[in-house]
């Protein structure tokens, strides 16, 4: 298990177990909201809507399209934490402050994107489940988070 069990998410995806460590030294806000949707079970059953084969996965949103949110804004926390495979970083519109619900995965390295989107937490195990998602702008047949847990609500 992990070494901090409140800073660790644990996903259940169809492809299998993944293991985040939750980086609130980074960004505390989007870790303090993120522990909360996954508290709430807020993002159980979300898809990922778009898996990009050497860029990222991403999910989040709750009707599954890309657009959705759970409603409430998260002001910006952009950082120098690189842009690299297993990192979690929010998704957003073109307002920096318009993150919410939905986040990305790091397949590869995306450097290009450093210090324009807030870097919240990083991949530690299960990044060959993230790879495993099925790809697409949506896939034909997108892959799930089964749960999202705080690793300290895990019995």
């Amino acid at each position: 298990m992990a070494d901090d069990p409140e800073n660790t998410l644990i996903l259940t995806l169809d492809t299998g177990p993944v293991t985040i460590r939750l980086r609130p030294d980074l960004a505390p806000n989007h870790v303090s909201r993120i522990k909360e949707l996954a508290r709430e079970s807020f993002y159980d059953g979300i898809v990922f809507h778009r898996v990009i084969p050497g860029f990222m996965a991403q999910g989040g949103d709750p009707q599954g399209q890309g657009f959705g949110g759970s409603g409430k804004k998260i002001k910006a926390e952009f950082n120098a934490e690189p842009h690299i495979r297993g990192v979690c970083s929010m998704a957003r519109s073109q307002n920096p402050d318009s993150a919410d619900s939905q986040f990305f995965i790091c397949l590869d390295d995306a450097r290009f994107l450093d210090k324009q989107y807030t870097v919240w937490g990083e991949v530690t195990e299960g990044m060959e489940n993230v790879d495993a998602l099925p790809k697409g702008e949506p896939p034909r047949t997108p892959g799930k988070i089964v749960t999202m847990r705080v690793a300290a609500d895990v019995a």
